[in-house]
């Protein structure tokens, strides 16, 4: 197991600005909040189940996940704590201790994908997720230790580019990547939450919808997508995993044929996406919401238990742990593709009305512009309509990761690793 003891004052990585007014300001920082700390010595290691599992849990119990202005929510790992990064290549997940006590964690995860920089358009890229610091613990430096050492196992697997996901008004997160650590605003991608009702949604009679084989499923998305950023080489492992369901296209009844797109001929209109599971490795509870909400969430399913007949939509009780089914791999193409996404929607819905938790179906795509194009239900108290994407080079690339956030983005998708999620 590895171990890394923090002096007072810790080794600071070698940092390349040219502006050096701003370099001493970081570096002040950084040391500011070390300094701060004042518990004694932080130890860093590597997560151990049986020394760490049940004292990362306790640690995730009391700490609050999702945008503090909205609802909030909480996870349940089902007893594995690093059940979200356990089925990408390559994965670590990180401990810090003060004396006896977790009193933070972080998690990243390694993969070859597309990134849109010459001379290449693959790369090795680093996602750096799950970091909680525990409520009586945060502001004294821990997370920037923790993500710093996460940056050097980086390092030594050739990684590119770092990348991390944060909500776009959690000040805290994006003062931390951002400004202390010298991440850049890339992308801002929407997600989209939407509940399952317990009653099959109709489809319309003039849509058609099929599911491919892994290997069809392999070939078009290879075909087709592996210009959108962020795509995974590994595709292939993703959509043969136990977790993905399965891959959907739809289309106007009539215009296709056996082996979809297998000979290069495709439908006027069609769609295509992926469904993953999610439900099977982690559970959501609604941790925090008016009382209103809840008043309203009992009346609605007791209305629709008494009278059935009216075929109101009840809302789920989220208050209870819950799955979710998670679309991602979206592609479209033709006039009248929005809608046919739309009836993937309803398809994949009336799936997961036959999965017993499956509370709500997820989807994240790459900002607003995917929302004038598409028919996704969502519910926008419980979406987020701009998440924030935030990257940083990991080979000392300043020009090139510069360049990159400025950059439009290719296509209108992105693609979203269910692994990640």
């Amino acid at each position: 197991m590895l171990m890394l003891i923090r002096d007072n004052i810790p080794h600071f990585p070698p940092l390349h600005i040219n502006d050096d007014q701003y370099e001493f300001s970081r570096q002040f920082l950084l040391f500011d909040e070390v300094r701060k700390m004042g518990y004694g010595e932080l130890k860093i290691r590597s997560y151990d189940v049986q020394t760490h599992r049940a004292r990362v849990e306790d640690l995730e119990r009391r700490c609050e996940v999702g945008p503090s202005k909205r609802v909030v929510l909480f996870t349940d790992t089902m007893g594995d704590p690093i059940c979200r990064i356990r089925n990408s290549p390559v994965y670590k997940m990180l401990i810090a201790e003060l004396g006896s006590e977790v009193v933070g964690v972080i998690q990243g995860s390694i993969k070859l994908a597309t990134v849109h920089k010459p001379p290449k358009n693959l790369a090795r890229l680093g996602y750096v997720l799950g970091l909680r610091i525990a409520p009586l613990h945060r502001r004294k430096g821990i997370g920037l230790e923790l993500v710093l050492e996460l940056e050097k196992w980086f390092i030594a697997n050739d990684v590119d580019y770092s990348y991390m996901a944060t909500e776009k008004d959690n000040e805290a997160s994006v003062n931390l990547f951002v400004k202390k650590l010298g991440y850049a605003k890339f992308r801002t991608p929407a997600i989209l939450v939407n509940p399952v009702d317990r009653r099959a949604l109709r489809l319309s009679p003039k849509t058609e919808v099929a599911k491919l084989k892994i290997e069809e499923a392999e070939f078009l998305y290879r075909k087709l997508m592996t210009s959108t950023e962020f795509f995974p080489d590994d595709i292939g492992s993703i959509l043969r995993n136990r977790l993905s369901l399965g891959t959907w296209v739809a289309y106007q009844r009539g215009e296709s044929g056996d082996g979809f797109g297998s000979d290069g001929k495709f439908p006027s209109s069609w769609a295509m996406l992926s469904v993953w599971n999610s439900g099977e490795l982690f559970k959501l509870r609604l941790g925090k919401a008016p009382l209103s909400c809840l008043i309203f969430s009992k009346i609605s399913r007791l209305i629709d238990k008494i009278f059935p007949c009216f075929k109101l939509s009840a809302i789920p009780d989220f208050f209870s742990p819950f799955g979710f089914y998670f679309m991602y791999g979206l592609h479209l193409e033709g006039p009248s593709s929005g809608k046919l996404v739309g009836d993937l929607c309803q398809f994949v819905h009336n799936m997961a009305t036959k999965t017993r938790d499956c509370k709500v179906i997820v989807t994240e795509v790459g900002g607003k512009e995917m929302l004038r194009l598409h028919n996704i239900p969502y519910w926008k108290s419980l979406s987020c309509p701009e998440d924030l994407w935030c990257i940083k080079a990991m080979k000392n690339e300043e020009n090139t990761i510069l360049q990159l956030p400025k950059t439009p983005p290719t296509t209108t998708s992105l693609f979203v690793d269910p692994r990640e999620v």
